[in-house]
C-alpha cells in the first residue's frame, strides 16, 4: 500500500479520534498534525508499531516558542520518516509556558536523548521521565534557556546605527 496524507491520516483519526487530533495541515507536502501531550506517546508508539505504515525513524523532535499564543506559548515538533515508504509526518504539541512538561520519547527513539536534552536547554521544555535531562550545549550555571523570545534582539538605545544601512 503507498501511504498518503489522507489514508495515513485516516488511519490516525480512527485509532485516537478527532477530539486527540486536530489541525491537519499539508503546507509542504508534509502531513502536519496536532494533538495534546496526553496523546503524544501512543500516537508515535503506533505509527512505530503498526506494520501497515512503519514510521520508524525520529528525523527530528525541537522546541518552538510562540510568545504570543496564551496558553499554547510553547511547542515541541516531532518529525518522523518511514523509510520504507519514504513518507514523512510533523508532528505538533503545544503547551503553556506555565506548565513547560512533556513525557519522554526515550523508551521507543534512544536518538530523542540528546533532542529532549536540547530542547530543555534552550527552551526550558521538561522531559518527565528522561534519563538525564541536563543542559547539553549551554552551561549548567545558565539561569535562562537562550531561545525564549523574552528580550528584544538589537538594543533599542543604539544612537550609532543608520536604518538605511540595515535595509529599513
Amino acid at each position: 500500500m503507498e501511504l498518503t496524507n489522507e489514508n495515513v491520516l485516516g488511519k490516525i483519526i480512527s485509532k485516537f479520534g478527532e477530539d486527540n487530533i486536530w489541525d491537519a495541515l499539508n503546507p509542504d507536502g508534509i502531513m502536519t498534525i496536532t494533538t495534546n501531550r496526553e496523546s503524544i506517546i501512543s500516537l508515535i508508539q503506533y505509527l512505530h508499531d503498526d506494520e501497515e505504515l512503519q514510521i520508524r525513524f525520529l528525523t527530528t523532535m525541537c522546541g518552538i516558542h510562540y510568545p504570543e499564543q496564551k496558553d499554547k506559548e510553547l511547542c515541541v515538533m516531532y518529525q518522523l520518516h518511514s523509510l520504507r515508504h519514504n513518507y514523512r509526518i510533523r508532528i505538533k504539541v503545544f503547551i503553556p509556558s506555565a506548565d513547560p512538561v512533556m513525557p519522554t520519547l526515550t523508551n521507543l527513539y534512544a536518538a530523542s536523548n540528546w533532542m529532549e536534552r536540547e530542547t530543555y536547554d534552550f527552551y526550558g521544555i521538561i522531559f518527565t521521565g528522561h534519563p538525564n535531562l541536563t543542559r547539553i550545549l549551554n552551561i549548567e550555571e545558565m539561569e535562562y534557556h537562550p531561545m525564549l523570545k523574552q528580550y528584544p534582539l538589537e538594543d533599542q538605545t543604539r544612537e550609532d546605527k543608520i536604518d538605511t544601512y540595515f535595509g529599513r
